[in-house]
Order: structure tokens, then sequence, then C-alpha cells
């Protein structure tokens, strides 16, 4: 059993059909997710237990507040609302 949710970046939607299709390929959020991709995780990933409910993974927080950072956006509150309000 995983202890992550899964992460499913091409999940399909009504407009536009895809997530992928949401960003401009030369997109910073494009940027920052493919860096974080590349770090090697799994020390924190190991830190997570079996218990509770399943945890967001970690690469998937990372990028939202290197992203956010990089935007200027500092607060955990405006990223978290930033969620629901922009792709």
């Amino acid at each position: 059993m995983s202890r992550f949710r899964p992460i499913d970046r091409l999940s399909g939607y009504l407009l536009p059909p895809t997530l992928d299709e949401w960003l401009p390929d030369d997109h910073l959020a494009r940027f920052v997710v493919e860096v974080v991709d590349q770090l090697d995780l799994t020390q924190i990933e190991n830190s997570y237990g079996l218990r509770g409910s399943s945890a967001y993974h970690p690469s998937l927080l990372i990028s939202l507040l290197v992203y956010g950072y990089a935007t200027g956006v500092f607060s955990s509150r405006k990223i978290e609302r930033a969620t629901y309000e922009s792709v």
C-alpha cells in the first residue's frame, strides 16, 4: 500500500482536456516540477508513517512551496488559496 495520494497530472478535465494543456511550454511551473522531480526525496518519503489518511507526495508539496516563493507568495495560507483559485 502506498503512503501517498497518487499524482496524476494527465487527468482529463472538461476545458482544457488535460492539466498539461493549461500552461504554456515555457511556464515557470513546468520548470519547477521538472527540477523537483529530479531531487532525491527518499529520506523524506521514508519518514512518513502508514497511519492516518494518505498524504500528498513530498514532491508536490515542495513544488508548491518553490513555485510560491519564486512568484513572491511566501504565506502558506496564500499558497493554499492559490491552489483553489489558479492553475
